[in-house]
């Protein structure tokens, strides 16, 4: 509760002195007396010596006057809507609202909301210099845009710039207010869901290989900004880390990639590929640059299951579509390589990736169909602790690791499947033989085999 009252101490402050400039333009406007001579004039409260967040960010970016200003009146109709009323005055001359003011008013919010003219009025409504300045300010390059800090949400195309409503994003919204970081919910905007796990490193079979570059992206996550920053190597290396985990399905990729996550404290998001991939010209690249663009700045990790589907090999440009299919994977490249974050792509085969990605990426780790040691301890780590293994099973365990080659994620299928006929058994909480042997037929068929 505290940082929330810290956040509603500095923001009370922040929208009287908000409300003090509107009413110092209006009265400058309407040429009306006013004890200021420019709205730059109103003096601004003090920042709570940066305790709250948004003192905090106001600081980070060293905004200035204007940047600051056009923060605050985005996060006004969500913290004090009635300071906008003002903008509701009517133009006597033509029954309507003021050009000037701009502005829209919302489907179910009663209350004014302000666009970039709104903002151009405030500063000075005929100044063309303040006026082009906005355009810097509300373009991609500016770091409201780069950071996922606001916009200007232009619903009509071929209308003015600053007629786009004045958005603030969702993650920047809590912030200032709850002090919580916003997960983004699976959309159409955003096609990645947060994955996690309840296991941990000891549940996770790999050979010693495998878990020592495991270990590399566990270290860059947790010294990569010691050797960015303090050495000074910034100019020489990259940021961010990029991998690739290849073998057969079941192997424990997308274990592996939200163990990282787990260990480090990092947010995972799997990535959708059926609602990124578009058959239509531009579309996979609109849809990939959301997902870093929301990405770049939240020290996730992106996690790309099944990646040859969107990262294959380019091909020969015979067409126009093979073309632009390759323009696709060199774009897709591009981002990957300048993503700060990890990066992770899994695949079942890395011959089907394109030859660019090992020049690009730091490792490409091999996870293997474990061998008969491994299966065993596989075997033995699945089940539950409430269950017991009949005697035939505990003696056919070896026979069944070294016999049966399979993953790990088909062996927890084989236990779901006999654990659950042991429950279907009444009051009975041992593990069959036969029903272990029927799991393996099952999951065999799945590939075509037969024992």
């Amino acid at each position: 509760m505290d940082i929330i009252n810290e956040n509603a101490v500095t923001l009370t402050a922040q929208m009287q002195w908000l409300a003090q400039v509107i009413d110092t333009r209006m009265l400058l406007y309407w040429q009306q007396p006013c004890e200021y001579k420019n709205i730059m004039d109103v003096p601004q409260p003090l920042d709570n010596l940066n305790a709250s967040i948004f003192s905090r960010i106001v600081d980070h970016y060293q905004m200035n006057f204007t940047e600051h200003l056009i923060l605050l009146m985005a996060l006004a109709p969500h913290v004090q809507p009635h300071l906008l009323d003002v903008f509701f005055k009517k133009n006597a001359h033509y029954d309507r609202g003021f050009t000037e003011f701009g502005g829209i008013k919302g489907h179910n919010h009663n209350g004014f909301i302000p666009t970039g003219e709104t903002i151009a009025f405030v500063l000075d409504s005929n100044n063309l210099f303040q006026r082009f300045q906005l355009f810097n300010i509300f373009n991609d390059d500016h770091f409201f845009s780069k950071f996922n800090i606001l916009e200007l949400e232009n619903a009509h195309p071929g209308e003015p710039l600053l007629s786009g409503v004045l958005r603030i994003s969702a993650e920047y919204l809590n912030l200032f207010t709850t002090g919580k970081n916003n997960k983004p919910d699976f959309s159409i905007n955003f096609p990645a869901k947060r994955i996690t796990t309840e296991l941990v490193w000891d549940d996770l079979v790999l050979d010693d290989n495998a878990f020592a570059e495991i270990q590399e992206i566990q270290d860059w996550i947790t010294y990569g900004q010691t050797l960015l920053n303090d050495w000074d190597m910034q100019k020489k290396i990259k940021p961010g880390f990029r991998t690739l985990f290849y073998g057969p399905p079941g192997t424990g990729k997308t274990l592996t990639a939200s163990l990282l996550g787990k260990a480090t404290g990092l947010d995972v998001y799997r990535i959708d590929l059926s609602m990124v991939v578009s058959k239509f010209i531009g579309e996979t690249e609109k849809n990939l640059a959301n997902i870093f663009d929301q990405a770049e700045n939240k020290n996730w990790i992106l996690f790309f299951d099944e990646a040859d589907a969107l990262f294959g090999k380019r091909t020969q440009t015979s067409s126009s579509n093979d073309r632009h299919a390759n323009q696709e994977v060199s774009y897709l490249l591009q981002r990957v390589e300048d993503f700060p974050g990890v990066v992770i792509l899994a695949t079942n085969i890395k011959a089907n990736l394109d030859d660019a990605f090992s020049r690009r990426f730091q490792s490409m780790i091999h996870f293997a169909m474990p061998g008969p040691v491994q299966r065993k301890l596989l075997w033995q780590q699945a089940f539950s602790a409430k269950t017991i293994c009949e005697p035939k099973l505990k003696q056919k365990f070896d026979e069944i690791a070294t016999k049966y080659e399979m993953a790990g994620g088909s062996i927890i299928n084989i236990v779901r499947y006999s654990s659950l006929m042991a429950v279907k058994r009444a009051d009975n909480n041992v593990i069959m033989y036969d029903d272990v042997m029927t799991g393996i037929r099952k999951e065999y068929r799945k590939d075509g085999r037969t024992i």
